[in-house]
């Protein structure tokens, strides 16, 4: 069975997976929390990861202080994160595997828990978005991940049924997500999200483009059932 036999479209997440933005995002809380005396736990934040139904890190800083952040703290904080993500090109194999899956002739999607104009800034920075063909974002329309509803519409604008579709996800949220869906998924972990629960996974790499994707599908491909031959399961 060939590849394109069995998939005909991938569909990728972007946080954390395409780039690196949980990393600086963390950072630049943290670093805000220390400058007024408090600590940003890591532990709590990686439950966030790739959802929105979290605690603001603004709204429970604000809550420990008993006053608002002005909006010069805000700004500041906004203006280390983005000095933090500008220094990032793409994630590992990001631009291969983008790539060869437009070489391969698959369709593309990203779904993501982040805003759209969050995601097309980032992809035209990184001279990414002419490798994907639709986005689907949260935008208060739809529920976000870890419910599978971003992941359906990804489907239905590319056109490709839950089945022939393979997504790439780096979260723990963002796998349930994909196979609550009805996909194949491959994570990605990240050094913030290797301690999470992969166990749903149909495989687990290290970085995108090893093994390449071409390769890859190979190997999930499904199988046909061997047929033929006599019956050996003592049945008749």
């Amino acid at each position: 069975m060939s590849i394109m036999a069995s998939f005909v479209a991938a569909v990728f997440d972007f946080d954390g997976l395409l780039l690196e933005t949980e990393g600086p995002v963390f950072q630049s809380w943290a670093e805000t929390y220390e400058e007024h005396g408090q600590t940003l736990s890591l532990g709590r934040w990686l439950l966030t990861i790739g959802r929105v139904d979290h605690v603001d890190p603004a709204a429970e800083l604000e809550r420990r202080l008993g006053r608002a952040l002005t909006t010069e703290e805000r700004r500041r904080r906004r203006d280390r994160r983005d000095e933090l993500l500008l220094a990032l090109g793409p994630c590992a194999g990001a631009a291969e595997s983008l790539r060869d899956a437009r070489s391969l002739g698959l369709r593309t999607a990203v779904a993501s828990s982040s805003g759209r104009e969050w995601v097309e800034s980032h992809l035209r920075r990184l001279g990414l978005d002419g490798y994907i063909d639709e986005l689907s974002c949260y935008d208060g329309t739809l529920p976000a991940k870890p419910w599978p509803d971003l992941y359906l519409r990804a489907l239905e604008l590319v056109g490709a049924e839950p089945g022939a579709a393979v997504a790439f996800e780096d979260s723990h949220n963002g796998l349930q997500a994909a196979k609550a869906a009805g996909l194949v998924c491959v994570v990605v972990p990240t050094p913030m999200t290797a301690s999470m629960d992969f166990t749903l996974a149909d495989r687990v790499i290290e970085r995108l483009g090893r093994p390449p994707l071409a390769e890859l599908l190979e190997e999930l491909a499904p199988r046909p059932a061997a047929s033929g031959g006599p019956d050996r399961s003592g049945r008749g």
